[in-house]
């Protein structure tokens, strides 16, 4: 069994001292994935470097305090992808720290495990200018991705896809996390029929879960003790993979931020 974990810290250090070390060794995990580090390279201290003995590989942002993302691994790699690379022709995105690939490559076998964190839109129109620029920009990666090798994208995606993905849909339909071009992109990336076909790993074993599966809260209105919630975080694999899914849930007993920990187990091994 294969288990993977994503979870945004909301800052690195403020999940360290929410008990995140404690929490990991607990698990178990063979693979962690984390966004929002909020870290530069010299701020991570060897406890946060390696968390149960699991070193991390990680995509720092440029800007002090903002976004990056990285992936601890029990499994050494056969070769490490710090950003998106000549996908992002312009530099935008990986001047913040957005993507982080990890291949485990073997004769017969092309396997990747990805920790991603797209931009969030809600703070303004520039913003959400910049979101979908980056919607544009990474789907012609996954597909090529998609089109050599087998993959599982984890992170915060900062959109939920139906309404059964969030508490308060019908308030949201104009903002951004929940705007019908966010949403028909997700459609699009999760069509089997379609240039990426990606499997949404959580929401293929839960189908109907509606308040179990919410993901992160807003820090306002008591939304975490009343579970208003969104579904944002992902389990993202091509077919393969997804298939060997077995379990998957959403961690709520303790807080390192402001989003859950997503596990899921897979049947295959590195």
């Amino acid at each position: 069994m294969f288990r993977l974990v994503s979870l945004n810290l909301n800052g690195i250090r403020s999940a360290a001292n929410k008990g995140l070390a404690p929490w990991a060794e607990s698990v178990s995990a063979d693979c962690m994935g984390v966004q929002e580090l909020k870290a530069q390279a010299a701020d991570l201290t060897p406890a946060l470097s390696v968390i149960d003995g699991m070193p991390g590989h990680f995509h720092h942002a440029e800007k002090k305090g903002y976004s990056g993302v990285g992936l601890y691994t029990r499994h050494t790699p056969s070769d490490v992808l710090i950003g998106l690379g000549a996908s992002d022709s312009t530099g935008e995105f990986d001047a913040e720290g957005r993507y982080v690939e990890l291949r485990f490559d073997k004769p017969g076998r092309k396997l990747s495990l990805i920790s991603c964190y797209f931009p969030s839109g809600s703070s303004s129109e520039e913003r959400q200018a910049a979101k979908f620029r980056f919607l544009d920009v990474i789907w012609p990666h996954l597909a090529a991705l998609r089109a050599e090798r087998e993959f599982i994208l984890i992170g915060d995606v900062n959109i939920a896809h139906h309404e059964k993905d969030l508490k308060n849909w019908k308030g949201n339909l104009k903002n951004s996390g929940f705007l019908p071009e966010e949403r028909a992109w997700m459609t699009k990336l999760l069509d089997p029929a379609g240039e990426v076909g990606l499997v949404d790993v959580y929401r293929n074993l839960h189908p109907e879960a509606t308040e179990d599966c919410y993901t992160w809260w807003s820090n306002r209105g008591q939304a975490r003790a009343k579970n208003v919630g969104w579904r944002i975080d992902y389990h993202l694999a091509t077919p393969g993979l997804a298939a060997t899914a077995k379990t998957a849930s959403v961690y709520k007993d303790q807080w390192f931020s402001d989003h859950a920990p997503l596990t899921v187990d897979y049947d295959f091994s590195l």
